[in-house]
């Protein structure tokens, strides 16, 4: 059974994703804490078997946040099978495989992150699919499977699944699912990942909700009008749900293509976006849009989280959504409104001949951005100094007016980045001590636009680390690289990751520390402390913040008060995944699992196939 985030608990199970139906990621077990923790050691691991390494985009990583409950837990893979396992063992119980093509050549490389459970409760104790897992997969479908014997849940859509093809515009392996659906009010809510740059007209980034028992379509939802031209600002990341006030709050990307927007006039709305949900229709009841007409890739990639926060002696259920940009924005979860002020504050215009890029852009005035945003010429590092001389040459031919400088044909630097900030990573949610653990990420990316007549020639000539992408229908292709040193390691001075605590109710941090290493990126020169990650934190009643996530493959243990680091342990492979921690039985242990299997889009990263779990001797 899971109790609530006040109380500490004999057991705990981990249903969702998020832990709660809202993400906080908090879990109320205290066996271990911060006095033992050091002690922690392996428990055991499972292999799952699905490793793919055909380069590219034909390639596994092992993201899944496996769930636990009724006594079971169950994971996925990068193939999308589902994995059934005996919590206190990892001895498995069944597996269910939807048999994906992997030659698809999936723009996110062959990854899940997990999957979601409904309990059926008007069927009868024993009743084949009482209990359901529900997986969307790389294929476009959503799958039912019964949770106690793996088998498809027939009387679900056809055979047990519902095909997600049928929406406008849709391009097989451009359109996909790595997230689980969200499940509230016998509904199963699915969105979509979709391949950035392509092309204007990209398939709709329309949400579309379930009956959780027949998988009839109940209703759907697009971000942004048809009209518009554009498509994409898709749901990719993971969704929250308020069963209380029957929201579902979806965090939505940037509508396509991401870098040149001058066939997409006005502010984009619902891209870039956290946007509520009524449960029952699918009606809007607000949105807030964090990043106006995005020309970066700022997309609302953090899931966002329900919590509860204090303002002026008044308790504030809330909802925290963070994204690329390094802002936090804490929203009244009923209507909106900001708790902090937010402002609109004009930025840099853009040169591009047909784009215009919005006036503003909303800055909220508490708490501080959780990354840095700025990177000038005198902020530049590398190990050796010949490095050093070509970083600052790579920075000074830039231009470079701060966070929301837009896009050019001279070159732009973007900072943190496309991959910084907060990304799929997301937060974890301290109710006790009113604290947000986040990690970040600063890697100064360089953006560069293309007129279509050079695009060709520019990219078949290229011999730079940069990415390529046409943007069909526009004038403009895009050339977008990260900013590194011949080392390998960014242009920026480290730490290039932080992991850091935010006092919710103040608006303050607390602290911040940096997280891992780039080790293996440095050659001989020693690495710095702060790495990149991706792969989220949870917190838990015993004081412990358990995070992996890095390329430098750890799992860690900090203190959640101050920050200090108080455990680590190796992994077979990266754990670029979110942790997850039960305990099934009163007198049993308390485990704390992590998927060690590489990134799918890193070559420096060794994929992997292993379920590690820890707990005390």
């Amino acid at each position: 059974m899971t109790r609530g985030a006040g109380a500490d608990a004999a057991t705990d199970e981990w249903p969702c994703y998020g832990h709660d139906a809202g993400g906080a990621r908090f879990s109320p077990l205290t066996q271990i804490d911060r006095t033992n923790v050091a002690q922690l050691k392996p428990a055991w691991t499972f292999h799952t078997g699905d490793i793919v390494d055909r380069g590219g985009n034909q390639r596994s990583g092992f993201e899944t946040t496996p769930i636990v409950v009724d006594g079971t837990l169950y994971l996925t893979t990068g193939l999308n099978r589902i994995i059934a396992l005996d919590p206190d063992t990892g001895r498995q119980r069944w597996a269910f495989d939807p048999k994906i093509d992997p030659s698809w050549g999936y723009g996110d490389g062959l990854i899940n992150r997990g999957v979601s459970t409904w309990l059926d409760r008007a069927a009868r104790q024993g009743d084949r699919c009482r209990r359901r897992i529900f997986e969307a997969t790389l294929d476009a479908r959503l799958v039912a499977i019964d949770a106690a014997t793996g088998a498809a849940c027939t009387g679900f859509g056809a055979n047990g699944e519902v095909s997600l093809t049928g929406i406008d515009r849709f391009r097989r392996g451009a359109y996909h699912m790595t997230s689980p659906p969200a499940v509230i009010d016998d509904l199963v809510v699915v969105g979509s990942a979709i391949d950035d740059n392509g092309a204007i007209d990209m398939p709709d980034g329309v949400v579309r909700a379930f009956d959780a028992r027949s998988g009839q379509l109940r209703w759907q939802w697009d971000p942004i009008p048809r009209s518009l031209g554009s498509g994409a600002a898709n749901a990719w990341s993971i969704m929250a749900v308020d069963p209380d006030r029957h929201l579902v709050f979806v965090p939505t990307g940037s509508a396509s293509p991401d870098y040149f927007g001058g066939l997409r006039g006005g502010d984009n709305k619902w891209a870039n976006s956290i946007v509520a949900l009524r449960a029952a229709s699918g009606a809007v009841a607000w949105g807030f849009q964090l990043v106006h007409h995005d020309l970066w890739d700022y997309d609302s990639a953090a899931p966002p989280l329900l919590a509860t926060v204090t303002r002026q002696g008044r308790r504030v259920p809330v909802v925290v959504q963070g994204n690329k940009t390094g802002f936090l924005y804490v929203l009244d979860r009923s209507t909106g409104e900001p708790v902090f002020p937010v402002q609109e504050r004009p930025v840099p215009k853009s040169e591009v001949p047909g784009e215009i890029a919005s006036p503003t852009q909303p800055v909220p005035s508490a708490p501080p951005p959780v990354a840095r945003q700025k990177l000038s010429a005198d902020d530049v590092w590398a190990a050796t100094s010949d490095q050093l001389a070509e970083c600052r040459a790579a920075v000074e031919r830039l231009r470079n007016e701060g966070v929301f400088t837009p896009p050019g044909v001279g070159g732009t630097l973007v900072f943190p980045g496309n991959l910084g900030g907060m990304n799929w990573s997301g937060y974890a949610f301290d109710q006790q001590r009113g604290l947000l653990v986040v990690n970040t990420n600063d890697l100064p990316a360089a953006v560069r636009l293309i007129p279509r007549e050079r695009f060709a020639s520019d990219a078949g000539a290229s011999t730079d680390r940069a990415e390529y992408a046409p943007q069909r229908g526009t004038p403009y292709g895009v050339a977008r690289r990260f900013i590194q040193a011949r080392s390998g390691l960014p242009c920026s001075a480290p730490p290039w990751g932080h992991l850091t605590a935010v006092d919710l109710n103040a608006g303050t941090i607390t602290w911040q520390v940096p997280l891992g290493t780039l080790e293996g990126f440095g050659g001989n020169h020693g690495v710095p402390p702060g790495g990149i990650s991706l792969g989220g934190p949870i917190v838990t009643a015993g004081g412990l913040v358990f995070i992996a996530g890095t390329l430098d493959p750890h799992l860690r243990a900090f203190d959640v008060e101050t920050g200090r680091e108080l455990w680590s342990a190796g992994l077979p492979a990266a754990g670029n995944a979110t942790p997850m921690t039960y305990k099934v039985s009163a007198a049993g242990k308390q485990y704390v699992v992590i998927a060690a299997g590489g990134h799918a889009k890193v070559s420096e990263s060794r994929i992997g196939d292993t379920l590690v779990a820890f707990a005390l001797p």
